[in-house]
């Protein structure tokens, strides 16, 4: 985790379903239990994040939660959807 704006950290290793983490980000103190296996390289919630919400990552908007997200759930494709380079959702002038 980078910012303390983030909602999601990163693993840094692959962790097992079940693993309680304390995760500190500049002055900021987070327990997360994973309700999930997480691989290396893949993010997971630090804060939960309400259908339709932004997630950060670095502290900046990667995309936004398809369905309500719980603290500790793996965020992939299946709960998230890319806001940037949508050309689906190109408004014309």
């Amino acid at each position: 985790m980078m910012k303390p704006l983030d909602n999601v950290a990163i693993a840094l290793a692959n962790i097992p379903e079940g693993e309680e983490l304390t995760i500190v980000c500049q002055e900021h103190t987070f327990k997360v239990l994973l309700l999930e296996g997480i691989e290396f390289g893949h993010k997971f919630t630090v804060k939960p994040i309400a259908a339709g919400g932004d997630i950060l990552k670095y502290g900046e908007v990667i995309g936004a939660a398809t369905r309500d997200i719980q603290v500790g759930e793996h965020v992939h494709v299946h709960n998230l959807e890319g806001k940037r380079g949508r050309g689906d959702q190109h408004v014309a002038i």
